[in-house]
C-alpha cells in the first residue's frame, strides 16, 4: 500500500505521482531512462535533456512549497524536462556555506529537508520531469568534501572565501579521495538516501523513475594548478569505486560523475577518460564557463565574446570526441553567462546570455540531428520567482534561495520568470527536440 505523506497538504499531483510510481514498479525497463548504443532512451524512444540546474529544489520543497509548484509549472510550460538538484549538503562553519544543511553530522540527517526532497520528486514526477541528484560537492558552498575531512580527520578549515587561497583549498579537498573514513561516511549517507522511502509517494528512491541519475559530486576535481599523478590516480580510483557502489545500490538508475571535463581534471585528457572508463558510469558530463575561465568579459563583450565562443566550441568538441571514444552519451550540464554589464538585477539585460544559449543549443541540435553523443543540457541556473532582498546581493540565512549558490552574488547567473527572451529561447529549443 502506498504511504501517505507526513507533510501537510497532499495535492492531486501527489496522488497521481503515487499511482504512476506504483505502476512503473511492474515494468522498470520502460519507466527508467536507459543508455542504448550511446544514446539515452525512455520507454523505447530517444530521450533528450532540456534541463535546468535547480540545486535548491529540496530547500523550496521544505520551506516554500507554493513557490516550488509555481516554478515547476513555469519550467514545464517552457518544455524543461530535467532538473539537476543538490541531494546532500553538509553542515559547515565555512563563511559562505549553505544553511541549513541536510547532513548535520555523521549519520545525522535533517528530516525537514529530506521531506522537501520527497515533495520535489513527487511534484516533478507529476510533470514528467526527471532528476539528476548529486551526492556531495567539491566546493565549499554546500559544505562539501572538505567537511568530511573535518568530521573524519579533524582537518583544519581553510576558508577560501576569506583567505582567497583557492588553489590551496582545491589541493586540500582532494585529500578526500584518500580518506577511507570519509568515503565510507559518504557512501553510507548516499545509501541511506537511495534506500529512503518517499513520504509523499511511498516509493523507495531506488525504485523511483523520476530519478534519472545519481551523480558522484558537483564538479569533483583531481587537483589544483600543479598536476600530481598520484593524486590523479586517487581521483580515478574514487570515481570507479564510488560509481560501482552506487550502481549496486540503484541498478535501475544511471550513474554519472558531475565532472566539468578537462577543467576538472587539470586539462589532462587521460585523467578524464580514465575516470569514466568503467561500466558503472553511464554517461559523460561537461561544464562550460566562459566568464569564470577568463574567456569572456561582460564589461567588454563586443571584443571578448567572439573569441570566447571559439574557445567554447573547441572545448565542447573535445568532449564530444571523448564521448564518441567511450560510446557514451554526453550532457552539457552546466553553462551560462552573467547578466549584461555584470549586473545582478532582474531588471538588467541578458543579450549575451541569450546569444550564448542559442549557440550552445544549436550545437546540441546539430549533434542530435547527426546521431552524435551530445544529447542534452542543463543551463545554470533557474531562480524563477526568488529575489535577493538586499542591495549587496549577498545571501544570508532566511533569504530566498536562488540558482546562484550562497558564495556568489544573488542574481549573477539567475534566470528569473521575467527573463522572457531567455525563456523563449529555451522553449524554442525544447520544441525542436520534441
Amino acid at each position: 500500500m502506498l504511504a501517505l505523506s507526513v507533510a501537510a497538504g497532499i495535492t492531486a499531483c501527489d496522488y497521481k505521482a503515487m499511482e504512476e510510481i506504483e505502476n512503473t514498479r511492474q515494468d522498470p525497463d520502460r519507466a527508467f531512462v536507459r543508455v542504448h548504443n550511446g544514446q539515452f532512451e525512455l520507454d523505447g524512444h530517444p530521450y533528450y535533456l532540456i534541463g535546468a540546474n535547480y540545486w535548491h529544489g529540496a530547500y523550496l520543497g521544505a520551506n516554500d512549497p507554493d513557490r516550488l509548484t509555481r516554478e515547476l509549472d513555469l519550467m514545464a510550460t517552457q518544455g524543461i524536462n530535467n532538473l539537476r538538484v543538490l541531494a546532500l549538503s553538509e553542515k559547515s562553519n565555512l563563511s559562505r556555506s549553505l544553511k541549513p544543511a541536510l547532513i548535520l553530522g555523521p549519520g545525522q540527517m535533517n528530516d525537514s529537508l529530506l521531506q522537501g526532497l520527497d515533495r520535489l520528486l513527487a511534484e516533478m514526477h507529476s510533470r514528467d520531469m526527471k532528476a539528476v541528484l548529486y551526492l556531495t560537492n567539491f566546493w565549499q558552498w554546500s559544505g562539501g568534501m572538505s567537511q568530511y575531512l573535518v568530521w573524519q580527520q579533524n582537518a583544519p578549515l581553510d576558508d577560501p572565501d576569506l583567505s582567497g587561497n583557492w588553489d590551496g583549498y582545491i589541493e586540500n579537498t582532494t585529500d578526500f579521495y584518500r580518506c577511507a573514513r570519509c568515503q565510507k561516511q559518504y557512501l553510507d549517507q548516499a545509501a541511506e538516501l537511495i534506500n529512503r522511502e518517499n513520504t509523499v509517494t511511498g516509493s523507495p528512491y531506488r525504485e523511483d523513475p523520476t530519478i534519472m541519475a545519481w551523480q558522484l559530486a558537483n564538479e569533483p576535481r583531481s587537483g589544483g594548478e600543479k598536476f600530481d599523478p598520484a593524486r590523479a590516480r586517487d581521483y580515478v580510483r574514487w570515481a570507479h569505486q564510488s560509481a560501482e557502489a552506487l550502481d549496486q545500490l540503484a541498478p535501475n538508475q544511471l550513474i554519472s560523475t558531475g565532472s566539468e571535463g578537462l577543467a576538472g581534471t587539470q586539462h589532462q585528457a587521460k585523467v578524464y577518460l580514465d575516470a569514466h572508463a568503467t561500466d558503472a558510469i553511464d554517461y559523460l558530463t561537461v561544464h562550460l564557463w566562459i566568464k569564470n575561465w577568463g574567456w569572456f568579459d561582460s564589461t567588454n563583450p563586443v571584443s571578448t565574446f567572439p573569441a570566447a565562443i571559439e574557445r567554447a566550441t573547441d572545448y565542447l568538441n573535445q568532449h564530444i570526441d571523448f564521448a564518441r571514444e567511450q560510446e557514451k552519451p554526453l550532457v552539457l550540464e552546466e553553462f551560462g553567462v552573467e547578466r549584461d554589464d555584470g549586473s545582478f538585477s532582474p531588471e538588467s539585460g541578458t543579450e549575451y546570455r541569450d546569444r550564448f544559449l542559442k549557440l550552445m543549443y544549436q550545437k546540441i541540435e546539430q549533434s542530435i540531428n547527426t546521431g552524435g553523443p551530445l544529447v542534452g543540457s542543463n543551463f545554470w541556473a533557474f531562480s524563477g520567482y526568488g529575489r535577493a532582498d538586499n542591495p549587496e546581493y549577498l545571501w544570508k540565512p532566511g533569504d530566498d534561495f536562488l540558482g546562484d549558490p550562497p558564495q556568489e552574488p544573488q542574481g549573477l547567473n539567475s534566470v528569473f520568470e521575467t527573463d522572457v527572451s531567455t525563456l523563449a529561447i529555451i522553449r524554442k529549443h525544447s520544441n525542436k527536440l520534441k
